[in-house]
């Protein structure tokens, strides 16, 4: 077993209240796609509440912003499920619940295995890939690092 696991997260503006009719088409398979991350390869964790998913967990004080934060075993493990099947039907359809946002959206990093990473970790790591770009501290999809050979560790930088 490796001694790393990728952990993300995602962000994405709502165009409207979760509760609002136009997002039932997002909120509606929120449960199936949660279940089909659980049940995916080489899925370890997701960010949730008791409510079992993460839209009701303040990203920030814009109470349009939702998060979304997970833990994997590997890259590939994460991309098989993020751009295949009815993961990938989901996120081909955003554009209907979610405006276009400013910086990046999504961020990559390593964390030790068995770590469980607090959200303001994501939140750190997205500052960190808006100010530097991919770096094997923070990275995307597009510009990705193999996991480190030695520890690291994100440090939350200015989020309150």
């Amino acid at each position: 077993m490796s001694q790393w696991q990728l952990a993300q997260l995602n962000i994405a503006r709502a165009v409207a209240p979760l509760d609002d009719p136009i997002m039932a088409g997002f909120t509606g398979q929120l449960d199936a796609i949660n279940l089909l991350a659980e049940q995916s390869p080489g899925f370890v964790w997701r960010l949730q509440s008791e409510s079992g998913n993460a839209t009701d967990i303040a990203y920030d004080s814009d109470p349009l912003l939702i998060a979304n934060m997970s833990v994997w075993t590997s890259l590939a493990a994460l991309r098989r499920y993020v751009y295949t099947g009815e993961h990938l039907a989901l996120l081909k359809q955003r554009k209907a619940w979610f405006s276009k946002h400013e910086g990046p959206t999504q961020v990559l990093w390593w964390i030790r295995a068995g770590h469980i990473p607090a959200l303001s970790e994501g939140q750190a790591a997205l500052e960190i890939l808006r100010l530097n770009g991919s770096t094997p501290l923070a990275f995307t999809f597009a510009q990705p690092f193999s996991a480190p050979k030695r520890q690291t560790h994100i440090e939350p930088v200015g989020i309150t």
